[in-house]
C-alpha cells in the first residue's frame, strides 16, 4: 500500500494540522470570559468606583458614552 501524506509543504508534518487541543480550548476560553466580564464591569456597573485606587475618574469618562449609550445609568 502507499500511504499518502497530509502535508502539502515539505517539511510540515501532519501534526500541525490537528485541531486545538482541549485544554487550550479551555483557556482560550477562560481568558475570553474574564475579559468580557472586566469589559462588562467597567462599561455597565463601575460608575467611579476605580477612582478610589488613584484619585481620578478616567475610567468613567472613558466609557461614559457607552454606558449611556447601551442602556446603562449613570449619575
Amino acid at each position: 500500500m502507499t500511504s499518502i501524506s497530509v502535508s502539502s509543504k515539505p517539511g510540515i508534518s501532519a501534526e500541525s494540522h490537528r485541531a486545538l487541543s482541549a485544554t487550550r480550548v479551555a483557556v482560550l476560553l477562560g481568558i475570553t470570559i474574564f475579559l468580557a466580564v472586566l469589559a462588562y464591569y467597567l462599561v455597565g456597573v463601575d460608575e467611579g468606583m476605580m477612582s478610589m485606587f488613584g484619585k481620578t475618574v478616567v475610567v468613567h469618562e472613558w466609557v461614559h458614552d457607552s454606558r449611556h449609550f447601551l442602556g446603562f445609568p449613570c449619575h
